[in-house]
């Protein structure tokens, strides 16, 4: 079906790494309606990684934790009436929800909007509210291609996979004054990003200390290990077990910052994780560590030579597996150095 929309709504507020996943939808979307107006739902914490986007033009910030008080919270209700009214002023044409949750999807009815596109598996009975639901199969395993598939269905008519990003320069700037302060030559570094949200997504971190042997001397790049400011304890950690030296800039970043940070870097070895998903659409050599999440969902697009993990290209469409082989510690530092020397040789 064809639609010509003019005022079009991306519900897709997180996970940092999902929302890298999106963007390629936001490019489609965007060659295929040029004129239109195109706003993004967002969880704060990850605003800035879409702040002045070329195809964007609003971003409506989230903020789950203080409206999820909004039921017993009179400040927090209020600012969910706000956030609906703001909603329902914008007169969408249509909404698109890639988050698929009842929250997300609830949010999307009561905009107001009459065409609402999402996944016919959204999680939490979120179905209900779409007025267009679109099945997930073999065809669109990868994220990527399951977005893309509901903004077809939506009537974009674009379907090459285009990851643009933000790169400000004053980020640029900021992060060469950082290596500078440490020493480390801004053209000749690689990333280490050994942390997650999620304690099943990380690699042991004595893993990355002996990866960080191995592959010292090889490269002659100086290391760098990144996360948040609750993570930097961990880095020291990481820093400990090493016996070559390694740069903490856990929490020293701002998304910004750690967009140009991952850019200049010539080799990022990460968990399956935001930053990690960045790296992948910046297109720069990567190596993504896989346990019982599904790579064959999320995987560097179109790289999969970048993916360290156990069968990684046979788990189907399950989101995660409960195979014991697929403990992300079952992933060895000779398998992650052998694919570090796949991307940099």
């Amino acid at each position: 079906m064809s639609y010509n929309f003019k005022n079009i709504l991306i519900i897709k507020p997180s996970s940092l790494g999902d929302i890298v996943l999106a963007l390629p939808a936001l490019s489609a979307l965007r060659k295929s309606f040029p004129d239109a107006r195109i706003s993004w739902l967002v969880r704060s914490e990850f605003a800035l990684l879409l702040k002045d986007h070329p195809f964007l033009t609003d971003i409506i910030l989230f903020d789950r934790k203080f409206l999820g008080k909004a039921w017993f919270h009179p400040r927090a209700f209020a600012s969910l009436l706000s956030l609906i009214r703001q909603l329902r002023r914008s007169k969408f044409d249509a909404v698109i929800d890639l988050q698929g949750l009842f929250r997300t999807a609830s949010l999307a009815w009561l905009s107001g909007c009459k065409k609402r596109f999402g996944m016919t598996n959204a999680r939490e009975f979120a179905h209900i509210f779409y007025t267009h639901k679109v099945p997930q199969d073999q065809d669109c395993t990868h994220l990527v291609d399951y977005y893309l598939k509901i903004i077809q269905t939506a009537g974009a008519r674009e379907a090459q996979v285009q990851f643009v990003l933000p790169q400000p320069t004053a980020a640029a700037d900021s992060i060469n004054r950082l290596l500078k302060s440490n020493n480390i030559n801004p053209d000749n570094y690689m990333v280490f990003v050994p942390s997650s949200a999620h304690r099943d997504k990380c690699w042991p971190v004595e893993r990355f200390a002996a990866l960080a042997d191995k592959i010292s001397s090889r490269l002659g790049l100086s290391i760098i290990a990144t996360g948040t400011k609750s993570e930097r304890s961990l880095v020291e950690k990481l820093k400990t077990a090493a016996n070559v030296p390694i740069a903490n800039f856990a929490g020293l970043t701002d998304l910004s910052e750690l967009t140009a940070l991952l850019k200049a870097a010539k080799l990022v070895v990460s968990n399956d994780t935001g930053p990690g998903h960045i790296a992948a659409a910046l297109g720069v050599p990567l190596v993504l560590i896989f346990g019982r999440s599904n790579p064959l969902r999320v995987t560097p697009y179109g790289r999969g030579r970048c993916v360290a993990a156990i069968e990684p290209h046979s788990r189907g469409l399950r989101l995660k597996s409960t195979d014991p082989k697929h403990d992300i510690k079952a992933v060895t530092v000779d398998d992650v150095y052998q694919k570090v020397c796949e991307q940099v040789t």
